[in-house]
């Protein structure tokens, strides 16, 4: 496939991809969830633009988000560590079992279908997107985390929907720690740790899986392509701006704009399974 075909101007795609990345890393700053949601459509229709084959169009933009996102959600981790905001002792406490959950996840994908990946990103989001835009302060499900072995089989569970969905998990982290009493921004701050344990071996895991696919197009490793890698150094830039603003804000203003991230997430998805 010869990349200068792509139908349309390249300086366009090009110009889309540069500021799906900055928003992406400032995202990953303020709400801890790496981007991915952004990046994983914006990418999936770049490639569809590009003559990318269906059957591996979504592995492709799953495995090239969460190498976008591996430095991205280093680099926020880092900037929220610095103000004091993560809890290093969950993060140390979950990290083996989310592990465990994304060497899984990379077997799945290798199997699952373009499909059954988006209708993931459905189910989860709807759910995650409600939860966050109805719930109230006064829910909980305790007041301190679950013993083990719960909240390591929830911590490897995370590891697994996250790399089917090509992100950083925050999704699942920030409401799994707000539920047990631990503050929004707090919840948020060690999110981001969540994020670089399963964006990096995932990472290498959608690498693996994809080698020698077919279909897939010219500068791609496995199903990560390194052309689309060029836009995590201006993620990476981003971050920081929205570590700032997460630090500034009230706490119900950054659950509606979780809820509405993942509401347009869906919604995209939703189309391209269902719509005409």
């Amino acid at each position: 496939m010869d990349i200068t075909q792509i139908p349309g101007s390249l300086v366009g795609l090009c110009a889309a991809l540069a500021a799906a990345g900055l928003v992406a890393g400032f995202l990953s700053g303020m709400l801890g969830i790496g981007g991915g949601g952004v990046l994983v459509p914006v990418l999936y229709e770049a490639f569809g633009a590009a003559g990318v084959a269906e059957d591996v169009r979504m592995h492709l933009a799953l495995g090239t988000t969460l190498g976008v996102i591996a430095p991205t959600v280093a680099r926020s981790y880092l900037a929220h560590n610095a103000r004091g905001a993560v809890d290093t002792a969950v993060v140390a406490r979950m990290a083996p079992w989310v592990v465990a959950g994304v060497g899984l996840g990379t077997l799945v994908a290798k199997q699952a279908s373009s499909e059954a990946l988006r209708w993931i990103w459905v189910v989860f989001g709807t759910a995650l997107a409600l939860k966050m835009a109805f719930g109230r302060d006064d829910w909980r499900l305790g007041d301190s985390l679950p013993k083990a072995p719960w909240l390591e089989g929830i911590a490897a569970t995370i590891g697994l929907v996250a790399t089917l969905m090509g992100i950083g998990g925050a999704t699942f982290t920030v409401p799994l720690l707000t539920l047990h009493g631990r503050p929004i921004l707090q919840s948020v701050a060690t999110a981001t740790g969540i994020g670089a344990v399963i964006a990096i071996p995932g990472l290498v895991g959608y690498m693996w899986s994809g080698w020698n696919e077919p279909g897939l197009p010219p500068w791609s490793l496995g199903y990560v392509s390194l052309g689309a890698l060029l836009i995590a150094p201006l993620s990476v830039l981003a971050a920081p701006a929205g570590v700032r603003l997460a630090h500034g804000v009230p706490k119900r203003t950054l659950e509606i704009a979780f809820a509405l991230f993942l509401a347009t997430v869906v919604g995209r998805f939703l189309w391209t399974l269902v719509g005409p």
